[in-house]
């Protein structure tokens, strides 16, 4: 056996092993827990200002800084995504990640006229996405 057929999976399993996973913080979330747009449903057509109502089962909401088990609080992405390694980071605070961390369960937004994805993320204490991620579906929607 040559020193390259041995090297090459020795050293792609060293670095399989060294690799940080992809799925999310180290917060877990209970098995179940979900979080939902209460008012809006993907296709809807609404008219500015945009009123969005979070919905949460199988967790409880605390604000940002509180470590206290099987609770977050809400981050509105907004034509973005998180995935990969974002899952991984602290929620950024832009206009394309609007932060929630007093506990806030609902909001009002000004979105210009034409289509646009939401989607509700739990952060931790820490704006960290749980594992496993508690996410909303995305959903479409347009302004008038």
């Amino acid at each position: 056996m040559t020193f390259q057929k041995i090297t090459i999976p020795v050293i792609a399993i060293a670095l399989l092993a060294g690799a940080p996973a992809a799925f999310a913080g180290e917060t877990p979330a209970p098995d179940g827990a979900k979080v939902y747009f209460i008012n809006l449903k993907d296709g809807d057509t609404v008219k500015g200002p945009v009123s969005i109502q979070f919905g949460l089962a199988g967790m409880g909401v605390a604000p940002a800084g509180t470590e206290k088990e099987k609770t977050g609080h809400h981050h509105l992405v907004i034509d973005e995504a998180i995935e990969g390694e974002e899952l991984n980071e602290p929620i950024p605070s832009d206009e394309h990640h609007k932060h929630f961390g007093g506990g806030q369960t609902e909001t009002t937004i000004e979105l210009a006229p034409g289509s646009h994805t939401l989607q509700l993320v739990l952060g931790d204490w820490s704006h960290i996405p749980h594992n496993p991620p508690v996410m909303s579906e995305k959903i479409t929607i347009t302004v008038e």
